[in-house]
């Protein structure tokens, strides 16, 4: 979730209220304080509130909810008369393209600070780390219109901003440090985006870097804006809230003449919502003028239409508004969760411990008394992590991310043990002994259980001690099983084995082997084992669960 940095001077002036009050009230749209500073207060909001990522729009939240100006905001837009032309070849690289004219700002370095963390902000929450929406903001007059968005040849080249020289678009790659974060997104392309102006000058290499031409200082006064990416709805999304931002701190919006067709509109979206539902899933005995006037404190244009549905004007900076049950929350947030009467549900239950939670709490047990210290990886990998560092072939059954943000996350966790070592590998610098295990969920062919793994890292680690490691933890969890030479290759051959349980593989102990320690940057022994808690007495095995196995 984003941490936005709100000033208390400039917030007040923007809100027409007190510090005190807006400290106190903020958490009640959907926010939490992390610290309160002699002259700032930081608030994380969540993902689904975009349009918050800025002192502007959380002024225009709060003067709503607290009742100081009420109703949907109106964002006058006028058409600037300057053209962009996006070239077809960029069809298959990042074609989509939304532009606006901002003028009449008036920039301190407090109002620059709260612009650059709302493009920050706005690339991680709507542009996916830049892959989907990278955005641009320009000095409009250090450049002449109209301006083009090309596929130009790598070899073209620019000064960056933060730099003096000028470099190739490869050179940006690989020298700067901007380049270097996000080469990723371009780099398998044979032409690379780049913005123009009418004199050939560059204004931008999205979504990597823009030109020092462009750069925003305190003089100026009038703002080009480029949103570039791969997705029309979410680049939209973002100059949507950009604009209506600045426009909130005194700006007027322009449009620009995209390949014909001017944007942004800025108009509000239309939705006919349910009076009897809201009132239903919030259990309130809502009338239709009550619902609307709710509606209106959440910045919404709200009017009753007959006594059984409201006509809701929805801002366009609202991008979290998918369905009515996201207006009823709204109305919910309106009307005061302290509001809310307390009440014991309509039936109650007896809570037990499950079974796969007992036997994870039976392994913590034993594993923090051989003194290994439980470490937590994430879900999301990657099949280098996963298998090819590990000497091992992809499992058929891994689940795959439809559309990773990033090259790391790209599969479902179907191991933990690998993850331990990535983890060795970060605490490399860290003394040693280092003794460290991970119990919890993987998925494999769709099908979620559990696994154990544990790694000891020091220079006299050995199959002794990962065998006394597995011995323990297998007859501590009453597990009756047998070992027999592993063919894992992972493991150093005749320093390994395999658990056998019931006839079948279920876990795996041993040194691991040097390849492996080569591909995740370590200098020392790795004692390891890995066990299957599907085999374990009293496991609920669910149907279609995988036959354990080593890995």
């Amino acid at each position: 979730m984003a941490v936005i940095t709100l000033p208390y001077r400039y917030l007040e002036r923007l809100t027409g209220t007190d510090r005190q009050t807006i400290i106190d009230r903020v958490p009640m749209i959907g926010a939490d304080i992390e610290r309160i500073e002699e002259d700032h207060v930081d608030v994380e909001f969540f993902p689904d509130r975009p349009d918050l990522y800025s002192p502007e729009g959380v002024a225009r939240a709060m003067r709503g909810f607290l009742g100081i100006e009420e109703g949907l905001p109106v964002y006058t837009v006028r058409p600037s008369g300057i053209a962009f032309s996006v070239d077809p070849g960029l069809a298959d690289i990042r074609p989509c393209l939304g532009s606006a004219v901002i003028r009449n700002v008036d920039l301190d370095e407090e109002a620059i600070e709260s612009l650059m963390s709302l493009q920050e902000a706005l690339h991680w929450a709507v542009g996916r780390g830049r892959a989907k929406v990278a955005i641009g903001v320009h000095d409009l007059d250090a450049v002449t219109p109209p301006f083009r968005y090309i596929a130009s040849p790598r070899s073209r080249s620019f000064v960056p901003l933060d730099f003096e020289r000028e470099m190739t678009l490869d050179e940006i790659l690989t020298d700067h440090p901007k380049g270097r974060d996000y080469a990723r997104l371009v780099e398998g392309f044979a032409r690379f985006p780049l913005i123009v102006d009418a004199d050939d000058r560059v204004l931008s290499f999205p979504p990597i870097i823009n030109g020092e031409l462009t750069r925003v200082t305190t003089a100026t006064k009038n703002i080009l804006l480029d949103c570039t990416g791969t997705d029309q709805k979410a680049v939209m999304t973002a100059v949507n809230i950009i604009c209506t931002a600045l426009a909130e701190a005194g700006a007027t919006i322009e449009t620009v003449a995209v390949d014909g067709r001017e944007i942004p509109s800025l108009a509000p979206a239309e939705r006919v919502v349910s009076v009897g539902e809201c009132a239903s899933l919030l259990g309130l005995p809502l009338t239709a003028e009550e619902m609307a006037r709710l509606l209106r404190r959440m910045r919404f244009g709200a009017e009753p239409d007959g006594d059984l549905r409201v006509r809701v004007l929805v801002p366009c900076y609202r991008s979290d508004i998918l369905h009515d049950w996201d207006i009823f929350e709204d109305v919910a947030i309106a009307y005061g969760f302290e509001n809310f009467d307390a009440v014991l549900p309509a039936t109650s239950t007896i809570a037990e411990e499950h079974p796969t939670t007992a036997i994870a709490a039976a392994v913590r047990l034993v594993m923090t008394g051989l003194g290994y210290l439980e470490m937590m990886p994430f879900t999301l990998t990657n099949e280098r992590v996963l298998y090819s560092n590990m000497q091992r072939e992809p499992l058929p059954g891994t689940l795959r991310v439809l559309h990773p943000i990033s090259e790391e996350q790209t599969v479902v966790r179907t191991d933990l043990l690998p993850l331990l070592m990535e983890m060795l590998q970060a605490n490399k610098h860290r003394e040693l002994p280092q003794r460290l295990f991970a119990v919890g969920d993987v998925v494999e062919a769709c099908v979620t259980y559990q696994k154990v793994a544990a790694v000891s890292i020091h220079p006299g680690a050995d199959f002794s001690e990962a065998y006394a490691a597995a011995d323990a933890l297998c007859r501590e969890l009453s597990l009756s099983y047998t070992v027999v030479e592993s063919a894992d290759p992972a493991f150093i051959d005749g320093r390994r084995g395999d658990i056998v349980v019931g006839g079948r593989i279920a876990g795996v102990f041993g040194e691991i082997h040097p390849a492996v320690l080569t591909a995740f940057d370590l200098e020392h022994p790795v004692a390891a084992l890995a066990l299957d808690l599907t085999a374990v007495p009293g496991y609920p095995v669910p149907p279609g669960t995988p036959s354990p196995g080593g890995r």
